[in-house]
């Protein structure tokens, strides 16, 4: 008798192949057989008639440092059939680190990935020094799914330079061989890889860059050759790939060069090395020399994996979160109410001609929402209807300006009346990368290209800008099943989602549908998934705020073979567990 059988699925099993009905027996957390028919009887049964069947996503970036331990779901992801996550991404992180230097970490996880650092100081219990340290806290939890975590540039330069490392000065050759030395510690004791960050769009609270960012070969090669034996993924945002403000401003020649150290360094120590790409504004073709160039590197023996999202990258306003008004006299008074009666005072005709009269108050120089909202202010041209259904590839004639004046009403006014749709909690989104053209072509053929990976959810990060962990549901419904414009096979995109990201951290006892690999599985009722409306919720710790988006159409997600999820609620089930090293 098999402990879980899941009967009449179209079976999409991650290796590109074309869907097959199956039945598929599960037995001590691991697949004892995919066939077209299983007589023998189970202990439990999921119909999955008229559903497809594919492996648990694994999202290979996301920011669940401190979220995971405190946090046994790790939602937005968990409810998007992620069944596996990869942290410690983009050089932050939270070890090693000495006691009484962790507010320095705190605000530069707060600078470059928007986690309320007030949530940080109330959730996080430090009990740990070392990477290893911090790994055995992780080893003792229970989750939704199984978390992978990395050991970051960022903390590590910290707890070897102190200060000097904070302000990025130069390391000498007994700092480098310092790093080096705690970074193969993180390894052995099962750190999935080390990840650095080298754009200075990417700062801490206080405008300091992560440390590491100006490293010189030296430190990078150093540390990568300590990395040798493990084999592990060596993970960066190159310099030149973002701008200032983390807008795709690229600065090619800084690429370039990026590119090269790269390539020389995967193909000396033989490291998968995986990088940040996208659509630059400035130069909407730049992605294109990228990829050429790693192909031909790739062909002679490198081992370089652009990292590309799915949808744009970009920022969600609301009411509820960052929106245009927020430094306006008449909105201040009422920034503190409780949402409800935000909105009504919000609806009454003279408050809202009060807030669209008024000039901004001066802006709180230490304000990551006011350095928002200028940005906001810059890119009015920009913002569209988030809509419901949801359209993150809107054409350029739906914007809210475009649309304003063809109304021939004001632009700010209509924006105005935009927020107040869906009584009160419509949300518009501000695409920032990935939009260079106005519609998502580029990401087609980023996503098309065999080099490439998917990542760059950011799932718990960007908590008041962005619910990007959906991107797992947004890749097949829209890729696969709704956009317009030319799509991507459904198998093409599952073995992107799940076999691909897999391999790429040698996990390869998960990502495929197959004998003898873990039950780590969605049923997925596929011409009915979609994705609801983000909102926002003040959940996190000391009551921080973040966005989470709903699903439905997840008949059941598994995690090593326990049901985790089904009808797109939590079962409360946690087999998820901490995976140490590469399988």
């Amino acid at each position: 008798m098999h402990d879980l059988l899941i009967k009449s699925g179209l079976v999409v099993d991650g290796t590109g192949g074309k869907p097959r009905p199956a039945d598929i027996a599960i037995d001590g957390g691991l697949i004892t057989a995919v066939e077209e028919r299983i007589t023998a009887p189970a202990r439990r049964r999921i119909d999955a008639d008229g559903a497809i069947v594919t492996p648990g996503f694994v999202d290979i970036h996301t920011h669940y440092d401190g979220q995971a331990t405190w946090d046994d779901c790790l939602d937005p992801s968990a409810s998007h059939g992620t069944t596996t996550v990869v942290t410690g991404n983009c050089g932050v992180g939270f070890a090693p680190v000495r006691p009484g230097e962790q507010d320095e970490l705190i605000q530069l996880m707060e600078g470059v990935e928007d986690i309320p650092g007030t949530a940080l100081h109330e959730g996080i219990d430090w009990n740990w020094e070392s990477f290893p340290e911090y790994l055995d806290l992780l080893d003792a939890k229970r989750w939704s799914m199984d978390v992978g975590a990395q050991i970051a540039h960022g903390p590590v330069r910290s707890y070897v330079m102190g200060e000097r490392g904070v302000r990025n000065e130069a390391a000498t050759a007994e700092d480098i061989g310092a790093m080096a030395v705690l970074t193969a510690e993180a390894l052995d004791a099962g750190a999935l890889g080390f990840t650095t960050s080298r754009i200075l769009g990417h700062q801490s609270i206080n405008g300091d860059p992560v440390p590491g960012t100006f490293a010189t070969e030296d430190e990078v090669f150093a540390i990568g050759r300590a990395m040798q034996r493990s084999g592990a993924v060596f993970e960066l945002v190159p310099g030149g790939s973002v701008g200032q403000a983390g807008l795709a401003l690229g600065n090619e020649a800084r690429l370039e060069s990026e590119l090269h150290w790269m390539n020389r360094l995967s193909r000396e120590t033989g490291l998968p090395i995986t990088f940040l790409i996208v659509e630059f504004i400035e130069d909407s073709d730049a992605w294109k020399r990228v990829m050429a160039y790693v192909a031909q590197a790739n062909a002679n023996g490198a081992h370089l994996h652009p990292q590309t999202a799915s949808r744009p990258g970009g920022v969600l306003l609301s009411w509820q979160s960052n929106h245009l008004f927020q430094r306006r006299p008449s909105y201040l008074k009422i920034a503190g109410l409780p949402l409800k009666q935000r909105l009504d005072a919000l609806r009454r005709p003279e408050v809202r001609a009060a807030i669209l009269s008024e000039d901004n108050a001066p802006p709180l120089s230490d304000s990551v929402n006011d350095a928002m909202h200028l940005l906001i202010a810059q890119s009015i041209e920009n913002l569209f209807p988030l809509g419901n259904p949801i359209n993150y590839e809107p054409r350029a004639e739906t914007s809210v300006a475009t649309d304003a004046r063809r109304r021939g009403v004001d632009v700010e006014a209509h924006l105005y009346d935009l927020m107040m749709a869906e009584d009160g909690h419509a949300i518009l989104m501000m695409p920032t990368l990935n939009f260079a053209r106005g519609n998502f072509d580029a990401l087609h053929d980023l996503m098309a290209d065999p080099h490439s990976v998917i990542g760059l959810a950011d799932g718990g990060a960007h908590c008041q800008l962005i619910c990007d962990a959906s991107s797992t549901t947004h890749l097949l419904t829209y890729w696969a099943r709704d956009r317009q414009g030319p799509r991507l096979p459904l198998e093409y995109l599952v073995r992107k989602q799940c076999a691909e990201t897999a391999a790429l951290y040698g996990l390869s006892d998960r990502g495929l549908l197959a004998p003898g690999k873990r039950a780590d599985i969605n049923v997925i009722d596929f011409n009915n998934l979609k994705l609801g409306l983000p909102y926002a919720v003040n959940d996190l710790p000391a009551g921080g705020l973040r966005f989470l988006q709903p699903a439905s159409g997840y008949i059941a997600t598994l995690v090593n073979g326990e049901v985790t999820r089904e009808h797109d609620e939590d079962t409360g089930a946690r087999p998820g567990r901490l995976i140490r090293g590469r399988r």
